[in-house]
């Protein structure tokens, strides 16, 4: 995504931007100059550079809002459906558990309705909809205690690795050997 708040710009600031420009385009009738724009409307020198080439081809209308850059992929329609997909569950869905992940519902959004997202953008989608990551509140009942003390004690020191070298170091790049 491109902007940091969630995938673009509200309406309100595309209709802000959208007066800059129009604003813009008035000084340029009036003749001032690109770097007298920029620093009146706090713009880059570059962005009132592109409005004027825009608007000495098209005109006024060249600044008006597009509106937004892209829609949404899926619809709120679409994502009711969806919504009703993931309430089966991943194992209806031929996942061996039970557990959602973002790569699991991008690729369940790319079977049922042939559109292709990013992970981020899944997380992004799902976030917009309400949708939050779950971590569990408490440790499950079915833990073993004494299974996970004797994991910590004897597996995961050779996972880890020794925390010391087994031979003398040295501080010089140059001649490794000197103390």
């Amino acid at each position: 995504m491109r902007y940091t708040q969630g995938g673009g710009l509200t309406e309100e600031r595309r209709s802000f931007r959208e007066k800059l420009r129009m604003e813009a385009a008035e000084r340029f009738r009036q003749g001032d100059e690109n770097p007298v724009i920029a620093h009146d409307l706090r713009v880059s020198v570059r962005s009132v550079q592109r409005w004027r080439r825009a608007w000495s081809q098209n005109g006024p209308r060249a600044l008006a809002s597009k509106g937004p850059a892209s829609l949404p992929l899926l619809s709120d329609e679409l994502f009711a459906v969806l919504e009703r997909e993931l309430a089966k569950g991943p194992v209806a869905h031929g996942w061996p558990d039970q557990t959602w992940t973002l790569s699991r519902i991008k690729t369940l959004i790319g079977r049922r309705f042939h559109k292709s997202y990013t992970v981020q953008g899944v997380a992004a989608l799902l976030k917009r909809h309400g949708w939050s990551c779950q971590v569990p509140a408490r440790r499950a009942i079915e833990r073993d205690e004494t299974a996970v003390a004797g994991w910590v004690k004897e597996t995961w020191p050779s996972v880890e690795g020794p925390w010391r070298r087994s031979t003398p170091g040295s501080s010089s790049r140059t001649r490794p050997d000197s103390r």
